[in-house]
């Protein structure tokens, strides 16, 4: 049907007021998203209300003791998970580092034209895959590919610069680096999708500016794109580290589960999930306790990373945006 138009004005107007119906659907989708948004918050606050309540009775009799102990030993009473704490930090720093870098590069790859359309819808589907991939079957890979792969580098490295704290150990089996090599590619996939989507926000007129110019590729990437994205990049960076310190499976069979606290990267270790993991299902009534206190730091942790995170990132975007200097 033609519009007849008076002046400027249309008689007959295409768009028109929304119905009772669409009205009424309009308020229950709002309606459930604020259900369903507080009862994701009352959820966390119940979990966390239940594992302090069975940790609660080891918090009064170990007190911060336990936080600063060194020795696990259920047959004498002691218990300490500053190692497993030192395990668990120091492993998903690794993992974040390693991982990181080539989560930001594969990001950097799949989103500048360095690829045909379908060549990267190819690999952006082959990184996203690694996240399918069960955990176990990642420390199984890691136990029998990994492990015989590097240790006899590991080993020469520490024959020749074992002087360095960072190699004072030799590689015998688990350990610190297979550990942190294994868990950065299973965080890869949340690092590369979230930093993929961040650059690819980025106006496209800012690199077409940067060109104008006279900047080459690399110039724009480095200095106009990622410096744009690098909120949005953090953000990858936090979630990859949130996913680093709760892995358990993979750590479990690949660290060495060992309580000590060394620099060196080819040492065994110990992390608190991974100490979950092999405790829980022979604890007793007293072990069950003390773990759960562990479980309570963990949270703790990532609850603090989490926060820190975006407290930085909120910082970040204030500058980026000339709120704040």
């Amino acid at each position: 049907m033609a519009i007849t138009l008076e002046g400027d004005v249309p008689t007959d107007s295409v768009a028109s007021p929304p119905s009772s119906l669409d009205v009424a659907g309009d308020r229950t989708f709002r309606g459930l998203t604020y259900v369903f948004s507080w009862m994701t918050i009352f959820l966390v606050l119940y979990i966390l209300y239940e594992i302090a309540g069975k940790a609660a009775p080891a918090v009064k009799e170990y007190g911060i003791g336990f936080i600063t102990g060194t020795t696990w030993d259920a047959n004498r009473g002691e218990f300490g998970v500053f190692p497993e704490i030192w395990g668990t930090l120091y492993s998903a720093m690794l993992a974040l580092m390693i991982g990181g870098f080539f989560g930001v590069s594969i990001a950097i790859f799949l989103t500048q034209d360095f690829l045909s359309p379908k060549l990267e819808l190819v690999f952006k589907n082959i990184v996203e895959l690694l996240a399918a991939i069960p955990s176990v079957v990642y420390g199984l890979w890691g136990i029998y590919v990994v492990i015989p792969a590097i240790r006899p580098t590991a080993n020469w490295i520490h024959e020749h610069l074992g002087w360095i704290p960072f190699f004072e150990t030799s590689l015998s089996g688990p350990g610190m680096l297979p550990a942190a090599m294994v868990l950065s590619i299973m965080v890869l996939p949340t690092i590369s999708a979230v930093s993929r989507d961040a650059i690819s926000s980025v106006p496209h007129k800012l690199k077409e500016a940067a060109f104008g110019l006279g900047a080459t590729r690399w110039e724009a990437i480095v200095g106009v794109i990622i410096p744009t994205s690098a909120t949005g990049i953090f953000g990858a960076l936090v979630l990859g580290f949130g996913r680093a310190l709760g892995e358990t499976m993979a750590l479990a069979m690949l660290v060495g589960n060992s309580n000590q606290v060394s620099l060196s990267l080819f040492s065994p270790a110990n992390t608190l999930a991974a100490l979950l993991a092999n405790n829980f299902p022979e604890a007793g009534k007293q072990e069950e306790g003390v773990l759960m206190y562990a479980a309570l730091i963990l949270m703790a942790i990532t609850l603090l990373v989490n926060l820190l995170g975006t407290a930085i990132m909120n910082r970040a975007s204030r500058r980026l945006s000339g709120v704040a200097r």
